[in-house]
């Protein structure tokens, strides 16, 4: 087992090792210094307190978005709707907000009530992908993909239409909430230690909820084999749902946190990409939660100290995603050869 776990990190080492050296040689074909960007990038990561707050505003969501696709991997399920999940949770906690804002209930309350209202929302969407599947045959991967769309949409339809702001539409998003309705934030910093400690501990209840539950254990039974675990008695297409709903879940609760903690309104691009970026950490780290947070925080820093390459080299900040995806693109290939090693080294 310890053999196992140590050609494990050996072989992730050797791909983020090619990664570095193909985004260098890329660097080098257009006349710069790849020494000069990584640095540069991580000066925009981790150089003061102000940027390292942004990197684990990024943080948040993107661990959420991991925690939740960790659950659908795990039953053997692509939920590439996750993206989706997040813009409506980001919907339904605007939604509360506009509906309570009025009251008299406190602002603690409507805020407990907006997060929970997101849950709910990212669920109710994720459902629909999961009735796709289970009851009309519809892949997950095409489902999903087709309610992303609808939910960007919507979003843009409320921002322009019914809750635009009054006598104008603008692309800023709707308007913002009182400060007293939103997530407390440290001094100086965009961060609310609220939202980083949601995003631990939802991190930390899938990990034993995969790990150390009857439920995490015929999860895995059903994505290893859907068939036998049918045959062994497992509910097959109700853990299916139940992997949806609670992937959902924590995506909603990651568009409520771009809402209540970050935005404080709705905005088109509220999800940031974070669904998709979810799914490359997910892959990376090959569905094992405990790697989740380390590699979240990575993802998040190369995301945000990408924002100095076009400032200070003129180099688009799109090469944190060409970093990512050569990343992800390398690590699936070296599992591969190390399976492959290990199944060959037990022939022998």
């Amino acid at each position: 087992m310890l053999k196992s776990r140590f050609s494990g990190l050996l072989f992730q080492i050797i791909a983020l090792a090619l990664s570095f050296g193909v985004v260098s040689l890329i660097l080098i074909s257009i006349d710069a210094s790849p020494t000069e960007a990584f640095r540069n990038m991580f000066k925009g990561s981790f150089g003061e307190m102000r940027k390292f707050a942004e990197v684990l505003v990024a943080f948040v969501p993107l661990l959420l978005v991991t925690a939740g696709l960790l659950v659908t991997f795990s039953a053997g399920l692509w939920n590439i709707g996750v993206e989706g999940q997040v813009v409506l949770g980001a919907i339904a906690t605007t939604w509360v907000y506009r509906y309570f804002l009025e009251s008299d209930l406190p602002p603690a309350l409507i805020i407990t009530l907006a997060i929970f209202g997101g849950m709910i929302g990212g669920a109710i969407w994720a459902a629909f992908t999961g009735i796709l599947k289970v009851f009309g045959g519809v892949n997950e991967i095409f489902g999903g993909l087709g309610l992303n769309f609808v939910a960007t949409a919507l979003t843009i339809y409320l921002i322009f239409g019914p809750w635009k702001r009054p006598g104008v539409a603008s692309m800023s998003g709707t308007v913002p909430f009182p400060d007293e309705f939103s997530l407390p934030l440290l001094a100086n910093l965009r961060i609310s230690p609220w939202a980083l400690g949601i995003a631990l501990i939802a991190i930390i209840i899938v990990f034993f909820l995969l790990q150390g539950t009857y439920f995490g254990l015929k999860l895995k039974a059903v994505g290893k084999n859907f068939r036998a675990a049918y045959l062994l008695g497992i509910p097959t297409w109700q853990y299916a749902m139940y992997s949806f709903l609670i992937c959902g879940a924590l995506a909603g609760l990651a568009g409520a946190m771009q809402v209540a903690a970050v935005y404080h309104r709705l905005i088109p691009s509220i999800s940031s990409g974070y669904g998709y970026l979810g799914l490359m950490v997910a892959m990376l780290i090959n569905y094992q939660a405990i790697w989740a947070i380390p590699v979240a925080l990575f993802f998040a820093a190369l995301n945000i100290g990408s924002i100095q390459l076009p400032i200070v080299m003129k180099l688009d900040s799109s090469l944190s995603g060409v970093l990512q995806g050569v990343l992800v693109l390398f690590a699936l290939l070296v599992e591969g050869a190390r399976q492959k090693f290990i199944k060959k080294g037990q022939n022998t």
